[in-house]
Protein backbone atom coordinates (compact mmCIF):
# COMPACT_ATOMS: atom_id res chain seq x y z
CA UNK A 1 0.00 0.00 0.00
CA UNK A 2 1.19 3.59 -0.95
CA UNK A 3 0.09 6.75 0.92
CA UNK A 4 -3.14 8.95 -0.57
CA UNK A 5 -3.41 12.73 -0.99
CA UNK A 6 -6.91 13.68 -2.02
CA UNK A 7 -7.38 17.38 -2.28
CA UNK A 8 -10.14 19.67 -1.74
CA UNK A 9 -12.84 19.08 -4.82
CA UNK A 10 -11.43 15.92 -5.96
CA UNK A 11 -12.49 12.31 -6.35
CA UNK A 12 -14.65 10.58 -8.41
CA UNK A 13 -18.06 11.80 -7.97
CA UNK A 14 -21.07 10.54 -8.31
CA UNK A 15 -24.71 12.49 -8.46
CA UNK A 16 -28.15 10.98 -7.81
CA UNK A 17 -31.57 12.07 -7.05
CA UNK A 18 -31.19 11.76 -3.66
CA UNK A 19 -27.46 12.69 -2.82
CA UNK A 20 -23.98 13.61 -4.06
CA UNK A 21 -20.86 10.98 -3.16
CA UNK A 22 -17.43 11.46 -3.67
CA UNK A 23 -15.28 9.09 -3.31
CA UNK A 24 -12.17 9.97 -1.30
CA UNK A 25 -10.62 6.86 -0.36
CA UNK A 26 -11.45 3.11 -1.66
CA UNK A 27 -10.68 -0.44 -0.63
CA UNK A 28 -8.37 -0.63 -3.86
CA UNK A 29 -6.49 2.46 -2.14
CA UNK A 30 -5.92 0.96 1.92
CA UNK A 31 -8.06 -1.99 2.30
CA UNK A 32 -9.37 -0.76 5.78
CA UNK A 33 -12.33 1.23 4.88
CA UNK A 34 -14.34 3.48 2.13
CA UNK A 35 -14.02 7.24 2.96
CA UNK A 36 -17.00 9.60 1.21
CA UNK A 37 -17.85 12.92 1.14
CA UNK A 38 -21.52 13.12 1.57
CA UNK A 39 -23.56 16.35 0.16
CA UNK A 40 -27.21 15.53 2.22
CA UNK A 41 -29.72 17.72 0.68
CA UNK A 42 -32.88 19.06 3.00
CA UNK A 43 -35.41 16.59 3.58
CA UNK A 44 -33.03 13.73 2.24
CA UNK A 45 -33.47 10.52 5.07
CA UNK A 46 -31.45 7.43 4.81
CA UNK A 47 -34.41 5.65 6.95
CA UNK A 48 -33.55 3.78 9.60
CA UNK A 49 -31.61 0.38 8.50
CA UNK A 50 -29.20 -2.41 9.94
CA UNK A 51 -26.08 -4.14 8.45
CA UNK A 52 -24.78 -7.01 9.63
CA UNK A 53 -21.11 -6.87 8.94
CA UNK A 54 -20.66 -3.23 8.14
CA UNK A 55 -19.04 -0.81 10.90
CA UNK A 56 -19.77 2.91 9.91
CA UNK A 57 -18.84 6.32 10.67
CA UNK A 58 -20.34 9.67 10.01
CA UNK A 59 -18.24 13.22 10.79
CA UNK A 60 -20.65 16.56 10.42
CA UNK A 61 -18.74 18.71 8.43
CA UNK A 62 -20.67 21.70 7.71
CA UNK A 63 -24.78 21.79 8.30
CA UNK A 64 -26.77 19.61 10.21
CA UNK A 65 -27.90 16.18 10.77
CA UNK A 66 -30.76 13.95 12.64
CA UNK A 67 -29.03 10.86 13.60
CA UNK A 68 -29.55 8.31 15.91
CA UNK A 69 -27.88 5.06 16.59
CA UNK A 70 -29.40 2.36 18.96
CA UNK A 71 -31.82 -0.57 19.08
CA UNK A 72 -34.89 1.06 19.28
CA UNK A 73 -37.50 0.05 22.05
CA UNK A 74 -40.22 -0.78 19.45
CA UNK A 75 -40.00 -0.25 15.99
CA UNK A 76 -43.22 1.25 15.22
CA UNK A 77 -44.14 2.87 12.02
CA UNK A 78 -42.78 4.12 8.46
CA UNK A 79 -40.33 6.74 10.51
CA UNK A 80 -37.83 6.50 13.35
CA UNK A 81 -37.56 10.34 13.75
CA UNK A 82 -39.86 9.34 17.27
CA UNK A 83 -37.98 6.14 18.42
CA UNK A 84 -36.62 5.79 22.13
CA UNK A 85 -33.57 3.67 23.34
CA UNK A 86 -34.42 1.23 26.54
CA UNK A 87 -32.03 4.17 28.43
CA UNK A 88 -34.45 6.88 27.14
CA UNK A 89 -32.13 8.35 24.21
CA UNK A 90 -33.29 10.07 21.18
CA UNK A 91 -32.30 10.75 17.54
CA UNK A 92 -29.88 13.95 18.06
CA UNK A 93 -29.36 17.14 16.16
CA UNK A 94 -25.98 16.98 15.45
CA UNK A 95 -23.92 20.18 13.89
CA UNK A 96 -20.53 20.35 12.54
CA UNK A 97 -17.97 18.14 14.47
CA UNK A 98 -20.21 15.68 15.41
CA UNK A 99 -19.66 12.50 14.45
CA UNK A 100 -21.61 8.76 15.05
CA UNK A 101 -20.01 5.62 15.09
CA UNK A 102 -22.10 2.53 14.20
CA UNK A 103 -21.13 -1.14 15.00
CA UNK A 104 -22.17 -3.90 12.77
CA UNK A 105 -25.64 -4.78 14.03
CA UNK A 106 -27.30 -1.43 15.52
CA UNK A 107 -29.80 0.57 14.19
CA UNK A 108 -29.30 3.75 12.24
CA UNK A 109 -30.00 6.57 10.14
CA UNK A 110 -29.35 9.67 9.23
CA UNK A 111 -31.57 13.03 7.65
CA UNK A 112 -31.04 16.06 6.93
CA UNK A 113 -34.55 18.20 8.39
CA UNK A 114 -33.02 21.58 7.44
CA UNK A 115 -33.57 23.93 4.38
CA UNK A 116 -29.71 23.75 3.76
CA UNK A 117 -27.28 21.16 2.39
CA UNK A 118 -25.19 18.99 4.97
CA UNK A 119 -21.64 18.06 4.14
CA UNK A 120 -20.30 14.88 6.44
CA UNK A 121 -17.47 12.41 5.89
CA UNK A 122 -18.60 8.63 5.69
CA UNK A 123 -16.35 5.78 6.51
CA UNK A 124 -17.64 2.39 5.89
CA UNK A 125 -15.45 -0.86 6.49
CA UNK A 126 -14.90 -3.33 5.30
CA UNK A 127 -14.85 -2.55 1.57
CA UNK A 128 -15.93 -2.10 -1.40
CA UNK A 129 -19.25 -2.88 -0.67
CA UNK A 130 -20.37 0.78 -0.20
CA UNK A 131 -18.54 1.96 -2.72
CA UNK A 132 -20.72 -1.02 -5.34
CA UNK A 133 -23.52 0.29 -3.12
CA UNK A 134 -23.54 4.20 -4.47
CA UNK A 135 -22.44 2.88 -7.94
CA UNK A 136 -25.90 0.62 -8.29
CA UNK A 137 -28.11 2.93 -6.77
CA UNK A 138 -26.27 6.11 -9.20
CA UNK A 139 -27.34 3.24 -12.35
CA UNK A 140 -30.87 2.65 -10.56
CA UNK A 141 -31.83 6.29 -9.84
CA UNK A 142 -30.81 7.04 -13.69
CA UNK A 143 -32.29 4.27 -15.70
CA UNK A 144 -35.57 5.93 -15.83
CA UNK A 145 -38.26 8.17 -14.62
CA UNK A 146 -39.51 6.09 -11.51
CA UNK A 147 -37.17 4.09 -9.21
CA UNK A 148 -37.50 0.00 -9.43
CA UNK A 149 -38.34 -0.86 -5.64
CA UNK A 150 -37.62 -4.85 -6.45
CA UNK A 151 -33.83 -3.37 -8.39
CA UNK A 152 -33.34 -1.64 -5.02
CA UNK A 153 -34.40 -4.42 -2.41
CA UNK A 154 -32.23 -6.73 -4.54
CA UNK A 155 -29.24 -3.92 -4.78
CA UNK A 156 -29.75 -3.67 -0.81
CA UNK A 157 -29.98 -7.73 -0.18
CA UNK A 158 -26.25 -7.75 -2.28
CA UNK A 159 -24.31 -5.17 -0.05
CA UNK A 160 -25.53 -6.08 3.58
CA UNK A 161 -28.92 -3.20 3.97
CA UNK A 162 -31.41 -4.42 5.60
CA UNK A 163 -34.17 -1.66 5.47
CA UNK A 164 -36.41 -0.42 8.35
CA UNK A 165 -38.16 2.12 7.59
CA UNK A 166 -38.28 3.95 3.82
CA UNK A 167 -35.49 6.20 2.53
CA UNK A 168 -36.91 9.45 1.56
CA UNK A 169 -35.65 12.51 -0.51
CA UNK A 170 -36.77 15.32 -2.47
Amino acid sequence: MTSLVVPPGQGRKLITKAQEVTFKVTGADNGFASTFEVIVPPGFDVGAHVHQDAKEFFYVLDGELELFAFEPVTRTGDTWHDWQSPDGGKPLRAGPGSCMFVDSGTPHAFRNPTDTPTRMLFQSSPPPDHERYFEEICEIFSSGETVDPVAVQQMRDRYDVNQITPLRYG
